[in-house]
C-alpha cells in the first residue's frame, strides 16, 4: 500500500470516530513505523508500506478508533523535549506541566537541592528535574507499584541517579526536601472527562468531590515535617487555585507565583 493512500484512509477512519487530531495521529504513527519524518512522508506519498508495517499500522488505528491515548499505542511520549516511556499504568504527562520545570529552574536553590517528585507516575517531572539540574538529589515517590516500575524504566533510560520509593505521598520518607513537585490527581469525581482520559488510571486523575483531597493530605503531611520545604510546586485547574492557596496557608505555606495550571508555594516564615 502507498503512504498517501494509507494516510488518507486511516485519517478518514479516525475522523469518523471523532478523533480531532486524526491526520496528525496518522502521521505520527507513520513516522514511528517507517522511521521517516513527516516532511519525507508528505513529499513522497508514492512510498510503499510493506506487509508487516501495514499490519502494525492498521492495528494501531483500530486501537485509536476506540480513543486509546496515542501515547499508550506508541509506548512513549514527549515531555520537555525528551522522549519518555509510557504505559497504561501512568498518566501521560501534559504540556502544561512543563511550566513546573520552568518555575523550578527559576527558583533560588542550594547547590545540591533535594527534590521530591510526589505522585511521580512516569517520573517525567523528577527525571526532567534531574536532567535540568544535574547536581540535584531526586526522589520519585509513587503509591502505585506498577507506575513506579515505569518511573524506574525512565530513570534507567536516561542513565540518571534517582531514588524510586513506594509511598503514600510523603508518609514513608524522612528526607529533608528543599523542593516538592506535586502533580497530584485534581479532577473532581463528577467531572466529565474525554474518552481518551477515561482509559488512563483513575487513581492519577480524580481527587475527590472538589478534586483537592489528595492535596489536602499532602499539605497535612508537610505540616508535620521537622522543617519546612523551601518550594512546593503544584498543578491544578485554575478555578481550584484559590482553594488550594487556602489549603496551603493552613499548613504554613504562602502562594508566591502562578503560571497557568502551576502554583508555587513557599513557607510563611523562612528559616
Amino acid at each position: 500500500m502507498l503512504v498517501g493512500d494509507w494516510l488518507k484512509a486511516a485519517t478518514q477512519q479516525l475522523q469518523q470516530a471523532g478523533i480531532e487530531t486524526a491526520r496528525l495521529d496518522c502521521l505520527v504513527l507513520l513516522e514511528d513505523r517507517l522511521n521517516k519524518n513527516r516532511t519525507q512522508l508528505l513529499a513522497h506519498p508514492e512510498g510503499k508500506i510493506d506487509g508487516e508495517q501495514l499490519k502494525y499500522l492498521w492495528e494501531a488505528i483500530d486501537r485509536r478508533v476506540k480513543h486509546e491515548p496515542l501515547a499508550y499505542i506508541r509506548g512513549k511520549t514527549e515531555f520537555y523535549g525528551r522522549e519518555f516511556i509510557i504505559t497504561k499504568h501512568v498518566l501521560e504527562p501534559r504540556p502544561e506541566s512543563e511550566a513546573m520545570i520552568d518555575l523550578l529552574k527559576a527558583a533560588t536553590l542550594p547547590p545540591t537541592p533535594h527534590i521530591a517528585d510526589v505522585g511521580a507516575g512516569s517520573g517525567a517531572l523528577g527525571v526532567t528535574a534531574k536532567l535540568e539540574l544535574p547536581s540535584a538529589h531526586v526522589s520519585l515517590i509513587e503509591i502505585d507499584e506498577h507506575a513506579l516500575t515505569v518511573a524506574q524504566k525512565n530513570v534507567n533510560k536516561f542513565s540518571i541517579s534517582a531514588a524510586c520509593t513506594l509511598s503514600d505521598l510523603l508518609a514513608k520518607t524522612d528526607v529533608r526536601y528543599d523542593v516538592v513537585l506535586a502533580n497530584l490527581p485534581y479532577v473532581p469525581d463528577n467531572f466529565q472527562i474525554n474518552p481518551a482520559a477515561l482509559m488512563e488510571p483513575r487513581i492519577a486523575i480524580f481527587g475527590g468531590p472538589d478534586g483537592l483531597d489528595v492535596y489536602r493530605r499532602l499539605f497535612t503531611q508537610l505540616k508535620r515535617l521537622s522543617a519546612p520545604v523551601s518550594f512546593i510546586f503544584t498543578e491544578a485547574l485554575p478555578p481550584q487555585h484559590s482553594e488550594l492557596k487556602d489549603i496551603a496557608r493552613l499548613s504554613g505555606y504562602r502562594l508566591t507565583r502562578t503560571e497557568d495550571f502551576i502554583q508555587q508555594f513557599e513557607p510563611l516564615r523562612k528559616g
